[in-house]
Order: structure tokens, then sequence, then C-alpha cells
């Protein structure tokens, strides 16, 4: 389990079974992009496992974090190779809905 910790910021990744799963807690804004890049480069080119990223302790995410998400989304849609994001907290939905990206990020049911 890796863990990067920012005051306001927290990503802690689980591997088992083929699934790399990165739990996301705080808040995900442009202050701490480099962090969350850091932490999902090595597990987005990870083609023989799927990714899961969990938002249910999201509070928080803006354009800068959204276009991260997107990207991942499609750097594992090149690879043929399974992204998913579950427990996506109702304010984030939300910003999803109005952004018009919901449609890309189906939630998936918590599987543990």
């Amino acid at each position: 389990m890796n863990t990067n910790k920012n005051e306001k910021f927290n990503a802690i990744t689980e591997t088992s079974d083929g699934v790399n799963t990165v739990y996301l807690s705080g808040e995900l804004d442009l202050s701490v992009a480099p962090d969350f890049r850091l932490v999902m480069e090595p597990l987005v080119g990870e083609s023989g496992q799927d990714l899961i990223i969990n938002l249910k302790e999201l509070k928080y995410i803006d354009s800068t974090g959204i276009g991260i998400l997107l990207s991942i989304l499609k750097a594992r849609h090149g690879m043929e190779s399974r992204f998913a994001v579950q427990e996506i907290p109702p304010q984030i939905q939300k910003l999803f809905d109005m952004t018009g990206i919901a449609k890309f990020f189906v939630p998936q049911e918590n599987s543990q």
C-alpha cells in the first residue's frame, strides 16, 4: 500500500487480485495535481492490472483534477485496459453531470 499524504489531499493505493485501487480523500485541485500525477503515473501504464479510483472520501475536485481523470481514461482506453471510478460522492457526481463528463465515469459498485 502506497500513501501520499498532503494536508488537504491523500491518495492511498492498494493492489490485489489484478486490480490497483486508488482511494482519494480531501480536495483534488491545482495545488495537489503534481502529487496526484506522481501517484497515478506508474499505475496508468500497467495494462495487465485493472485500475479503479475510489472517490468516496473526496470532498472537492476542480477542473485540473477532472482533466487528470480524463487523461487517465484516454490512456487506459488506448491501451484497452479497464478503468473505473467508484463511490462518487453526490456533490462530485453533480459536477460530473454539469460538465458532461458523467457519461465517461459510469459509477462502479465497490466490490470490497
